[in-house]
């Protein structure tokens, strides 16, 4: 997009365009998204960055009324195979706050300064400062949705000290911490905010972009859900899924509501709350919620074949998986089998929440128990990380590692491809899905099973 492109958008304060750039006003010092509300500035005082953390190294600060830290991400990042889409997805999944800028390096098999070079150069920002901005978004959300003391806060937002929390936000926010909690209580309100205890937890707004079809999304994770790992209920369009998470410090348990109004309402229950932001990634990933489906629509619809499909469900989702490595295991030995794995290795909850009691199985535990066969081949490989599908994994790498292992079929492949790399553009061996559908192929195999041409 141009810089005339770009201000058309933010005079229409168009929301299609929410996450996939923002703009600042210099004669303000505040950044927005798109949509802002405000009084649209004049043309001649506006810059434009991929990503708030560009904004905020600029010296701007995020508006407090549309909250730009708020917004869906840029599905370009799911888009990219490329070491900047790698970077993105490894970022936003925590890599840095738990590694470091050299962790991040080592995954993506580049130096800390080629990454640092590649990323400002193309988003504006290096590690360091897109790290910082995702620890100040998670810093207001539990300033302003739980009770927690504030130094807690700062550490479980992945500070390293308190002054450095109170600093960023000061820079971030223009408020001090405390001032940014009391912004969210309603006038007139009163009492203290709920702590974080196993029975409240943290309740989030889980942003997407255009229209959201949850029935599909929800329909699939029904028919697909473990017993002691997930669980569903309530009736069609109210419905509420539940899971269990396996976290880098702890374990989670989350409940998503199905009712898409500009988000998805969920509430996320966790033994770390360092592990925040990684969770909030990983749902955002199964949902599919960075998605871009004016674009995805745009491109299908044009194809005689799926126009019909795309009017019928416009916003159709791609969904991820929570947990790669238990995604890839399930594509292997379905439904029924994983099961039983999980009733026999699975890791049992501190504290159980109803049906949910279990922690899926990691691939080292599965690798030792049951070493032999397919099951074996593919938990000794992740367990190695001969195999890694993690945010940052290389998509064609990953595919070659599968298809060398003994009893993994292209198809399963190609469903491990989709699903636990998030690869929107994938045709599966045997189905007609032509490079005219392009990038958005995993898209249109989703609208050809929704309309029951695919099982």
């Amino acid at each position: 997009m141009d810089a005339e492109t770009r201000y058309e958008a933010v005079r229409s304060r168009d929301a299609r365009f929410d996450g996939e750039f923002f703009f600042a006003v210099e004669t303000t010092g505040i950044y927005c998204r798109p949509s802002c509300p405000a009084v649209t500035p004049k043309r001649q005082n506006v810059r434009y960055y991929a990503t708030a953390a560009a904004a905020q190294s600029s010296g701007f600060r995020a508006c407090r009324r549309c909250r730009p830290d708020a917004v869906p991400g840029s599905a370009e990042w799911n888009v990219r195979a490329d070491v900047v889409g790698r970077a993105m997805r490894l970022i936003g999944d925590g890599v840095v706050d738990r590694e470091g800028v050299g962790g991040l390096a080592v995954r993506l098999g580049y130096s800390a300064r080629q990454v640092q070079r590649q990323l400002t150069a193309e988003v504006g920002a290096g590690p360091v400062a897109l790290a910082r901005a995702q620890r100040a978004h998670t810093a207001r959300v539990l300033l302003q949705t739980t009770g927690l003391p504030i130094t807690e806060i700062a550490f479980a937002a992945g500070f390293a000290s308190v002054r450095q929390f109170n600093d960023t936000i000061r820079a971030v926010y223009a408020s001090t911490p405390s001032e940014l909690r009391a912004a969210a209580v309603p006038r007139g309100a009163t009492g203290a905010r709920r702590a974080v205890t196993p029975t409240a937890g943290i309740p989030l707004r889980l942003a997407h972009r255009g229209p959201y079809r949850s029935t599909a999304v929800f329909d699939l994770l029904a028919r697909e859900a473990v017993p002691g790992v997930e669980d569903i209920g309530g009736t069609p369009g109210r419905r509420t899924y539940r899971r269990t998470l396996r976290l880098p410090y702890g374990t989670g348990i989350v409940g998503v509501d199905e009712r898409a109004r500009g988000w998805l309402d969920a509430r996320l229950h966790l033994t770390d709350l360092r592990d925040l932001t990684t969770a909030v990634q990983r749902l955002r990933r199964l949902f599919d919620l960075d998605a871009d489906p004016y674009a995805v629509d745009e491109r299908l619809g044009a194809d005689p074949r799926l126009a019909p499909l795309v009017a019928a469900r416009p916003g159709l989702r791609s969904p991820g998986a929570a947990d790669p490595d238990e995604l890839a295991v399930r594509a292997l030995v379905g439904r029924a089998e994983a099961e039983r794995l999980v009733r026999r290795y699975g890791k049992a909850l501190d504290a159980p929440s109803g049906t949910l009691t279990h922690v899926f199985p990691e691939p080292a535990v599965l690798a030792e128990a049951e070493p032999d066969g397919p099951l074996g081949a593919l938990t000794a490989a992740l367990a190695d990380g001969t195999l890694r599908l993690d945010a940052g994994a290389e998509r064609d790498e990953a595919q070659e590692a599968l298809l060398a292992l003994p009893g993994l079929d292209g198809r399963t492949a190609a469903v491990i491809r989709t699903r636990a790399l998030g690869d929107p553009d994938v045709a599966p061996p045997g189905v007609d899905v032509p490079d005219a559908w392009r990038p958005w192929r995993s898209y249109a195999v989703q609208h050809l099973r929704a309309a029951g041409e695919l099982e």
